[in-house]
């Protein structure tokens, strides 16, 4: 009894050792991943936080800045750094490609210069493990406390508190670093001693499984956090150290190719682009791998060869990451017509679909990414729904004074599936805000959704108005009931006047809203109501005066109410883009 009470002891002595261990590696494990988390989070509010700051603005500055291949660059990177994160700045740069904003060139620019900004993350995190930045987090805490509490600097707050948690979570990734001491864990320097550092196949097998785990993490932050924490630590050698990094920057373009998939063409081209750009990068680096590292840590003040000095480890990698982005940019950056015409060879244009189904030219349901961005896509499409309502309108003009059989049938029927395709695309085009509404929105792009939906559907009232143009087309030729010559002056004369409506109208939702003037679709209109007005006075003096019948006066009535109802529709299209 003694002897199995002894071992009975003794083993539950093991069990709870074992437990105190395995507890001590949980709770590091979770410090680690909660950690990153908030590292991802942080940058997340910030990036979001910002885009909603500059709203619509953010266009136009990628617009105005990218005339050139420089600007272009500094465009990228200056964005880059300010939202922390390429995948942000690239995935909202083949969102613009998708919808018209910006060209493959020019977009092909952004990204090179997304690859340097994004080199600052590096910085920030190498800092957090050389500096104490704790009172940074609570300044920038109490900071955004004060603003989001004034609800006018509310995304000011936001960004503050994302870099709060940004700072934050860099000082919980050291303190974990220093918590866990790697450095005099058997198993895991066992691990990496496994690999030889002076090897060529242990660099790319490093920077497969770099890119690897970027590609499921979506965040070469993440990565490059536990690159630096393994680094700083003295475990991970930093030749590997590099290694990881590069694999980083393939890994980082899955991003934005996910996000083109299932996109518009130059929006595949554009995350193709960015995935050939930093492939060329690693291969060039490749070549002079070890030569290169060395001229980095010697600019940085440390020696590979000897060892030690892991707290400059974190600085080595920042710099490494620069240079690496800086030199390859610079090679590149006089190839990017080569690279334009290598990606719209590699992706040809799709094939157009079928005009009986809706297509939507600007929309990409995969690049939902930020509200912001998706409601300028949108208003694009918006544009364009405008366009496709204004050539229905011209069919029904046309259907109106052909005399010809076949022209007549092939029109009307070009007006029926025209009809029936806006309606599709009104529903779209609903389903896309509704799902932009669904997320957390500001209140001007809660507004301009709301302003869309109006539009959509005062177009898509636009287009029941042709349909029913060309049905009382259809009506009279059945019946062959003719109008006067009066009355077709007229009814040509109230068209002109609806057809003008329209093009201002088109212009206003292809344009510049500030640029336009509300007035002159308020003229048209008037001017509508006063010819509708007196064409109805004058038909009834004329069916008492007995010049045409009340068959014709009907029909004719019937032309001028719908063309009426038209122009209604066209100013309430105007209004509710201007939010009246």
């Amino acid at each position: 009894m003694l002897f199995i009470y002894f071992c009975t002891e003794k083993l539950f002595f093991h069990i709870i050792i074992f437990m105190v261990s395995t507890s001590d590696y949980v709770v590091s494990a979770l410090r680690l991943i909660g950690s990153i988390g908030l590292l991802l989070f942080g940058m997340k509010m910030m990036s979001e936080a910002l885009q909603k700051l500059a709203g619509s603005g953010l266009r136009h500055i990628l617009a105005k800045m990218t005339s050139n291949r420089l600007s272009g660059i500094l465009t990228g990177m200056t964005v880059t750094a300010a939202v922390q994160s390429s995948s942000a700045t690239t995935v909202m740069t083949v969102s613009f490609v998708s919808a018209g904003f910006l060209t493959l060139s020019q977009a092909i620019s952004v990204i090179m210069g997304a690859n340097i900004g994004t080199t600052l993350t590096a910085w920030i995190m190498s800092l957090g493990y050389n500096v104490d930045l704790t009172d940074f987090v609570f300044a920038a805490f109490t900071l955004g406390i004060a603003f989001i509490y004034r609800r006018r600097y509310r995304y000011v707050g936001d960004l503050l508190f994302g870099l709060a948690f940004m700072l934050l979570s860099l000082v919980a990734l050291s303190q974990t670093g220093k918590s866990m001491d790697l450095a005099h864990n058997e198993s895991v320097v066992s691990f990496f001693a496994s690999f030889e550092t002076d090897s060529y196949p242990a660099v790319i097998i490093v920077l497969i499984i770099g890119t690897l785990i970027t590609c499921i993490v979506q965040s070469s932050a993440a990565v490059m956090a536990i690159t630096i924490l393994l680094c700083s630590t003295g475990v991970l050698p930093i030749y590997l150290g590099i290694a990881l990094v590069m694999g980083e920057n393939i890994g980082t373009t899955a991003t934005a190719n996910l996000a083109a998939m299932g996109s518009g063409t130059n929006a595949r081209r554009a995350a193709l682009a960015h995935l050939l750009f930093n492939v060329f990068g690693v291969i060039w680096i490749l070549c002079v791998f070890y030569p290169f590292v060395d001229v980095v840590c010697e600019l940085a003040g440390y020696d590979p060869q000897a060892g030690g000095q892991s707290a400059q480890l974190p600085i080595v990698l920042a710099m490494f990451h620069t240079c690496f982005n800086v030199t390859n940019t610079l090679l590149l950056v006089g190839f990017v017509p080569h690279i334009e015409r290598l990606v719209c060879r590699l992706i040809p244009v799709r094939e157009q679909q079928s005009t009986s189904e809706p297509h939507l030219k600007y929309i990409d349901l995969g690049l939902i990414r930020t509200p912001e961005i998706a409601v300028l896509q949108a208003q694009k499409e918006t544009g364009e729904y405008g366009l496709h309502v204004n050539m229905m309108f011209d069919s029904a003009r046309r259907l109106f004074s052909t005399t010809s059989e076949k022209t007549f049938t092939e029109l009307f029927d070009l007006i029926e599936n025209k009809e029936d395709l806006s309606d599709k695309v009104e529903i779209e085009i609903a389903r896309y805000l509704e799902k932009v509404g669904a997320g957390h929105l500001s209140d001007d792009t809660k507004q301009k959704i709301h302003q869309m939906m109006r539009v959509i559907s005062e177009l898509e009232s636009i287009g029941d108005a042709c349909h029913n143009l060309a049905r009382i087309c259809y009506r009279r030729r059945q019946t062959n009931l003719p109008l006067t010559n009066e009355q077709v002056s007229n009814l040509e004369s109230m068209m002109t006047l609806c057809g003008d409506a329209l093009s201002l109208m088109c212009e206003m939702l292809n344009g510049h809203i500030e640029d336009y003037d509300i007035q002159r679709s308020y003229e048209k209109e008037n001017e509508i109501n006063l010819m509708r007005t007196r064409l109805k006075s004058e038909n009834i003096d004329n069916i008492n005066a007995h010049r045409y019948n009340y068959q014709q006066a009907t029909i004719y009535v019937d032309y001028i109410n719908e063309l009426e109802k038209l122009g209604d529709y066209i100013i309430n299209v105007v209004e509710a883009r201007f939010g009246k």
